[in-house]
């Protein structure tokens, strides 16, 4: 499993010209899920997600978490963090979860991070989706499973 967080003044998604999720101070997040994702993976994932530490306190130490500074969450399905560049110049996602497991564990991440954070809105698993954001800093940071918890996989 895949997160791309980055950290955000605001950020929006809209599926056919329509804004489907918005948010303000808080994380935009990509979701990648593989084939061999769980739950207990999801959860360790989620874990890392809501307690890290990217946000400024009063002297400007990137010593805060997310419900530190009351912040919401924009999460994205996003097979492509699976992309495999390594042959020609076309990727590959072979490595991508099937799109039933990935989108049950997609719905399992959302109600999750629902009951953590006060804000949480999505995009539409499947759908062409448009998102524009405000990148706070810029702060962009990779969560990979297999640093994470490598002896799972």
């Amino acid at each position: 499993m895949k997160f791309l967080i980055q950290r955000v003044d605001k950020a929006s998604v809209s599926v056919d010209q329509q804004i489907v999720g918005e948010i303000s101070n808080g994380f935009l997040v990509f979701v990648g899920i593989s084939n061999t994702d769980t739950r207990e993976i999801a959860d360790k994932m989620i874990n890392k997600l809501i307690h890290l530490r990217i946000f400024s306190d009063e002297n400007g130490k990137t010593n805060l978490d997310i419900k530190s500074v009351n912040g919401e969450m924009l999460i994205i399905s996003q097979f492509t963090l699976y992309a495999d560049c390594r042959k020609g110049n076309r990727p590959s996602f072979i490595n991508a979860g099937d799109p039933q497991t990935a989108n049950e564990l997609y719905e399992y991440i959302l109600k999750k991070c629902s009951g953590e954070i006060s804000h949480v809105a999505h995009g539409i698993f499947g759908a062409h989706m448009e998102v524009s954001l405000i990148n706070h800093g810029p702060f962009t940071i990779m969560l990979d499973s297999d640093e994470i918890m490598p002896a799972n996989k």
